[in-house]
């Protein structure tokens, strides 16, 4: 495909999820809200079919309507902006460019839930975007006062940890202590912030819940096919002719979005960042972008120059140095995986030791206690599976 075919290729597609990046009148769309029932907004989100645009795909419908049904005497509504995730960059973007779409979002929520509060839970290294989302904080603050909805949103910096991503460690961030996971159940949408029912969604889902509510959950379910439903934000890095942020369809074949960013010599595309899976060439037409949870927002290209031993060691390293520590199968197995890798690659551990390998992080799979040591099983065994021969010694 040539550049320019690409190019055309890539605004075909960019018109068709035509949403998030687009501009619209968010005052005009949160008055006309105030029209419809709580419930009538519920079943809008319901039937558009979103999920969540953080990585785990739960149904946001449902996430609300069960912190709705939750009996308690305060709800709260958190917006996770702790975007850690290595290569992801696409809700730094949509916060600086469409701010006003993640607060309207905010403001749904709680509507439907009958939340009066609502937290930016904001990347500790994203502090210099804190005066210009304060200002555009403030404004709809006095909007809601203005209009007597019962709401009011403020601003939390990150605690500057990966862990925090997760939800249940963002809660205890957010409440003064030490971000670790929380045992589960119970979810946040029964006992979250001050153990009161909690609705956590990401930057991306909230500001996909304003163009829903504006354009329609018939039009969002048009975007995509019916097992993959909407757009998606990318951030596109690596070893690619095109790179960026990108609202595509979902549905695509990482060979679909190959052709169109990668530079001609792309041996494999972690998909999701680095908790993500690693898919080879060989599978490039196989792997469909939000069928069966493979939807991160990172796609990291690599071409024939890059050693996916040394991608893998990259890896290992940043999760070795992010676990909390709080469970011995992640403090634990990081170190060894990382440790056992470059064992085989300096010829100290023969090639079967990957099997060893593969056996403890798929423990760590069954038995961390959140995503961090979970999300290993997927980059690891995708690599060692398909790139084995670049880890092993070649002497």
């Amino acid at each position: 495909m040539s550049n320019k075919e690409m190019q055309k290729r890539l605004e075909e597609l960019q018109a068709r999820a035509n949403s998030i990046f687009r501009d619209i009148d968010c005052e005009a769309l949160f008055y006309s809200i105030l029209k419809k029932k709580p419930e009538e907004a519920l079943e809008i989100i319901k039937d558009s079919g979103l999920n969540g645009r953080g990585g785990a795909g739960f149904p946001t419908g449902q996430k609300w309507a069960m912190a709705k049904a939750a009996p308690a005497d305060a709800r709260y509504v958190i917006c996770n902006a702790d975007e850690g995730e290595p290569g992801t960059f696409k809700d730094r973007v949509i916060l600086e460019m469409q701010p006003e779409k993640v607060i309207i979002g905010m403001a749904v929520c709680s509507y439907v839930i009958g939340a009066k509060e609502g937290y930016i839970y904001l990347r500790g290294e994203y502090t210099f975007m804190r005066d210009y989302l304060q200002k555009c904080v403030d404004k709809w603050n006095k909007i809601f006062e203005k209009e007597n909805f019962p709401f009011k949103i403020f601003i939390r910096m990150g605690a500057g940890a990966y862990v925090c991503g997760e939800e249940t460690a963002l809660i205890e961030s957010m409440s003064g202590f030490r971000g670790e996971p929380r045992l589960r159940p119970p979810f946040p949408v029964t006992c979250g912030y001050m153990n009161k029912p909690t609705v956590v969604n990401n930057v991306e889902t909230l500001a996909y819940v304003t163009m829903i509510m504006s354009d329609g959950g018939a039009h969002f379910k048009s975007v995509g096919t019916n097992d993959t439903v909407g757009g998606k934000v990318f951030s596109v890095s690596g070893d690619a002719a095109i790179k960026g942020v990108f609202e595509l369809p979902l549905g695509m074949t990482v060979q679909e979005f190959v052709d169109i960013f990668g530079d001609g010599d792309t041996k494999a595309v972690q998909v999701g960042g680095f908790s993500g899976l690693c898919v080879p060439k060989k599978y490039f037409g196989n792997v469909i972008l939000g069928k069966g949870g493979i939807q991160g927002g990172s796609m990291i290209l690599y071409n024939s120059t890059r050693s996916m031993y040394e991608a893998l060691k990259n890896y290992l390293e940043f999760f070795k140095e992010e676990s909390c520590g709080q469970c011995v199968p992640c403090r634990i197995g990081c170190q060894q995986l990382l440790l056992g890798i470059e064992a085989m690659h300096q010829g100290k551990k023969p090639p079967a030791h990957i099997s060893k390998l593969k056996r403890l992080v798929d423990v760590m799979g069954t038995s961390s206690r959140c995503r961090l040591g979970m999300s290993l099983v997927t980059p690891f065994n995708s690599i060692a599976d398909n790139f084995s021969e670049e880890i092993c010694s070649k002497e």
